[in-house]
């Protein structure tokens, strides 16, 4: 039976056996916490919200409140939130709109500092961190192993690739590819995240490959199409490679955050 403080308030919510909720929390009639969930003290929990198990929640963090869009009018969107997830206090998360998917969707494993939020329509992966009070705008997509530096906004509809390490204070406005660094009061690319990738176990052939198809897309001659052309080409073998190539070459409706310069790349 799950452990609810008396002063809670649960509505017709489904709870898994194991669930804790902890002083003044509410829980809306539409939400589902899966096993081991745990819900601190003044939290609150609305929509239609379904909470992954073992994901923790602290306290007086908003999840799955209407999305802040002045087009919004209404229906049944959702917010789904994947497994083992660390929501910290004050963290909010929106859910969906008619003019997205209906979903915002947070994958597993992921850590949510202070003051961090996601909102309407954003789809985030596996194993990202957010720190403190960062920030997604509406239906921006963040790649699995991505950290967002603390105070960090990123606009919305982009798209920011796997392993992608954004620093602090830093204003995102365009698609940053995979394993890129970012950085700047305008976020600019300023490398790739070679250390984040050495640490999740990625060889050093493959980061060596990295770092020249790298050089190759961003210092290389011709246009910028040929050049990926060319590099979709040469490193037709290596995944990773592959992986920013389709990226750049992906459905977007923002420009592709490059370097300030192509001597810094």
């Amino acid at each position: 039976m799950p452990d609810i403080h008396p002063t809670a308030v649960v509505e017709t919510a489904a709870l898994a056996a194991d669930v804790a909720v902890g002083a003044y929390s509410w829980i809306g009639p539409e939400v589902r916490l899966e096993a081991g969930v745990c819900v601190g003290s003044h939290v609150s929990l609305g929509g239609r919200t379904t909470v992954g198990a073992g994901t923790r929640i602290h306290p007086f963090a908003a999840l799955g409140q209407p999305p802040q869009d002045l087009g919004h009018s209404g229906g049944r969107s959702e917010l789904v939130i994947g497994r083992n997830n660390m929501i910290r206090e004050h963290v909010t998360m929106h859910a969906g709109t008619a003019r997205g998917s209906m979903v915002t969707r947070v994958g597993d494993n992921g850590y949510f500092m202070v003051g961090s939020h996601v909102a309407h329509d954003c789809h985030v992966g596996d194993n990202v961190t957010l720190a403190n009070n960062a920030t997604l705008g509406g239906h921006v997509s963040v790649g699995d192993f991505t950290v967002i530096g603390g105070q960090s906004a990123i606009h919305q509809h982009v798209r920011i690739g796997k392993h992608v390490m954004v620093g602090g204070m830093t204003g995102v406005g365009h698609d940053v590819i995979p394993f890129g660094l970012v950085w700047g009061n305008r976020g600019r690319l300023i490398g790739l995240n070679s250390r984040g990738l050495a640490r999740r176990g990625v060889s050093t052939a493959e980061i060596a490959a990295l770092r020249t198809a790298y050089r190759r897309l961003f210092r290389g001659e011709g246009l910028f199409l040929e050049r990926v052309a060319a590099v979709a080409v040469e490193f037709q073998d290596v995944a990773s490679v592959m992986e920013i190539v389709d990226f750049i070459r992906g459905v977007t409706v923002r420009r592709l955050c490059q370097p300030q310069n192509r001597d810094a790349a």
